[in-house]
């Protein structure tokens, strides 16, 4: 009752913040694995997030624990990859599952609500620094950056990432064998849109992987800050 408790608080985080949280979600990434008995509490709670406006929220599957016993079926070595770099930007020698990156700039282990809560808070209240904007026709994607207020010197690469948003897997083997489980927002793609120099408004043009969801993120080069974020509608 207590999580359950917690969660609805997600939900329902201060109508104050929900006209701007609209145009500038909070991107959460949540690192798991079917082959991670820690997991499904994460995974729960990331379905009651991605009903949320004013939060953008993905599930980056990795690989490291198929050797236990269960393949993770929607793994992308690339999470893995990402999830190292977010590592070594925060000073960490080791990843670990399950794992809620926030903005690309903090992160919780898995599902410590409270703490989320506190951060998701943080980042909907923090004045923004640029914006992105992104239409779709069919599988062509106009992608529109603008800067407010960013630090000069940086890049920043626009990326795309398309998504599923509800899958279904059966267990058989691992820590997690006979569970039914179900997982929201699970990550199919990414590509570059391309890279801006985050000086002046620029335009890019994307031909979609497939007829998925997609969300345009624009974050500081080398797996840095997530400085804009937005649903392809």
């Amino acid at each position: 009752m207590f999580k359950s408790a917690l969660a609805a608080a997600i939900l329902s985080t201060c109508a104050a913040f929900s006209v701007s949280a609209q145009e500038d979600p909070v991107v959460i990434e949540l690192f798991t694995s079917q082959g991670c008995s820690s997991c499904p509490p994460a995974d729960r709670l990331l379905h009651e997030l991605v009903k949320r406006d004013d939060v953008i929220g993905l599930a980056l599957h990795v690989d490291y624990w198929d050797y236990i016993g269960w393949k993770d079926e929607y793994a992308i070595p690339d999470h893995t990859t990402r999830q190292r770099a977010y590592a070594r930007n925060g000073g960490r020698s080791m990843i670990y599952t399950p794992q809620m990156v926030i903005n690309g700039r903090h992160d919780v282990v898995g599902a410590q609500v409270q703490e989320l809560d506190r951060l998701i808070k943080a980042h909907l209240i923090a004045a923004p620094t640029a914006e992105v904007q992104a239409e779709r026709s069919g599988q062509e994607l106009t992608v529109r950056v603008t800067p407010i207020d960013l630090p000069a010197g940086e890049t920043y690469d626009v990326r795309i990432v398309q998504y599923t948003p509800l899958r279904h897997a059966s267990i058989r083997r691992g820590e997690l064998a006979g569970h039914e489980l179900d997982y929201a927002n699970v990550v199919e793609s990414w590509q570059m849109a391309g890279r801006w120099d985050g000086v002046n408004e620029q335009t890019f043009s994307a031909q979609l992987a497939s007829d998925l969801p997609a969300v345009v993120m624009v974050q500081r080069a080398g797996h840095g800050p997530i400085i804009a974020a937005a649903h392809a509608k």
